[in-house]
């Protein structure tokens, strides 16, 4: 069985949200175990991962640097994210495998992902990146071309467009190694955005990608039966955090589309997961699972979280 395991930006962080490389180092490191719970059961999996924290104390330092060098562009941060996150990684997930004797090989790709230069996200740029900052100092941003709102009492925030995944362009790598028997760390952070230009060059562009989303292309493109989404709750709620709070547990992809048209999910935090959720089952693949993290080998399985399948009832 090939399992996708797209890890949340909890997975990453310390509890209260910090990431200092302390941080990111402990989290992963906790991560490592319920991954390899996985890679246990003889799946072939494929990793993938968030980055906004990360990506996020880039943006910082591209502020504080602004004035003496150029700030690097969002597919230079989604590279650099990647290759961060996949050597933590690398460190810490052969100790994980060592202890439950499964000697699996590890490999981190620099991973791109295609999309369309006609998306029209790309006409009307809303996703909020960074943290807020006075008008004064957005203006030096905007200098360098960068796209700031006027967000009123707590300042100027950036504004990038979030083109829809397309195609993971990297994807016959991810293949090989998954054949050669590696764990494959791929698409981080929803991919590096890159568009192909008229004559066939490839090149970077100034976007982000919904990780979830790309996950559900990654893993359909692998031919993975399961997709697991790794997050910080147990699985989808209706009305959550109110005293009527319902758990979901096996739901079909239709009537999930029709609770999502309903309105139950914000489109910052579940919205996207579930939006992945149906579209990998409608694409072709058995199950998506959203889970917490520390249930994903159950999730996989099919016996925790909330279970996205095509057919009402089918497990």
């Amino acid at each position: 069985m090939k399992v996708v395991i797209a890890l949340g930006g909890n997975a990453m962080t310390a509890p209260d949200g910090r990431a200092r490389p302390e941080d990111q180092i402990a989290a992963i490191t906790r991560a490592a175990g319920p991954i390899a719970d996985v890679v246990a059961t003889g799946a072939d999996v494929v990793l993938t991962h968030g980055n906004g924290p990360q990506v996020g104390n880039l943006l910082v330092k591209n502020e504080l640097a602004a004035t003496v060098v150029p700030p690097v562009p969002l597919d230079w941060c989604g590279a650099q994210t990647q290759g961060t996150i996949g050597a933590m990684l690398l460190a810490a997930l052969p100790p994980a495998l060592a202890a439950r004797r499964v000697p699996r090989p590890i490999a981190a790709l620099i991973t791109r992902t295609l999309v369309d230069p006609a998306d029209p996200n790309f006409t009307r740029p809303s996703k909020p990146i960074g943290r807020f900052l006075s008008a004064a100092q957005a203006r030096v941003m905007v200098a360098h071309g960068q796209e700031w709102q006027d967000r009123g009492e707590r300042g100027w925030r950036r504004v990038v467009a979030s083109p829809e995944p397309v195609e993971i362009l990297d994807a016959a790598a991810v293949v090989a190694l998954l054949a050669a028997g590696f764990v494959v760390v791929a698409a981080g952070g929803g991919g590096i955005p890159v568009v192909r230009d008229p004559d066939g060059t490839v090149r970077g562009v100034e976007a982000v990608i919904d990780k979830d989303l790309s996950a559900a292309v990654l893993a359909r493109t692998v031919q993975a039966e399961v997709l697991v989404i790794a997050t910080d709750v147990p699985g989808v709620s209706l009305r959550y955090g109110t005293p009527t709070e319902e758990r979901l547990g096996v739901v079909a992809a239709a009537a999930l589309r029709r609770l999502q048209a309903d309105g139950h999910f914000a489109g910052g935090s579940m919205g996207p997961k579930v939006e992945a959720a149906c579209r990998f089952v409608e694409s072709g693949g058995d199950r998506a699972v959203i889970a917490s993290l520390d249930t994903i080998a159950e999730a996989a399985a099919g016996r925790a979280g909330t279970i996205v399948t095509l057919a009402e009832g089918k497990a």
